[in-house]
């Protein structure tokens, strides 16, 4: 970016996390042959919209199964504040979508490693995530949702 466009990170925090292990003790006596399932959503939130600040939320749920039983879930929700300065509509929004999500990640990684750890489970990697992907297939299907509406007005 340019010395007059800005995308800067303030503050990272924790908003929520939480960790349920629904069948504890029992579920610690089957072989661990776990089935998972990862959950991904970001929210972005203007705070100050005309003087460039937003908050980017990014949560992440895995649920785990074993032995046909929850093992565990685990929720996270990392958050940040952002600010910007120069950028145009098209550049903020892929810069909060993509780079916001993407700069809170490691930090939502590190406490679902944690909190696995916590909970007498083997090691969890959570794998990286393409946020970029995700925030294109989200645009596309804004557009498709734009024309299957203007396409029903024209009915």
């Amino acid at each position: 970016m340019s010395e007059n466009k800005q995308f800067n990170l303030q503050r990272i925090y924790l908003k929520d996390a939480s960790l349920e292990v629904p069948h504890a003790p029992t579920v610690f006596k089957h072989a661990w042959k776990p089935k998972v399932d990862v959950q991904v959503n970001t929210q972005v939130q203007p705070l100050e919209a005309e003087q460039g600040h937003f908050e980017v939320e990014l949560q992440i749920t895995v649920t785990v199964t074993n032995a046909e039983q929850t093992a565990y879930i685990v929720e996270v929700k990392q958050a940040g504040l952002f600010t910007h300065r120069g950028l145009s509509d098209s550049e903020l929004k892929p810069a909060l979508g993509v780079h916001g999500p993407t700069a809170l990640f490691p930090y939502v990684r590190e406490t679902i490693a944690d909190l696995v750890m916590k909970a007498s489970f083997p090691q969890f990697v959570l794998q990286p995530i393409n946020f970029e992907a995700i925030y294109q297939q989200h645009v596309q299907q804004l557009q498709q949702a734009q024309h299957e509406a203007a396409q029903q007005a024209k009915h």
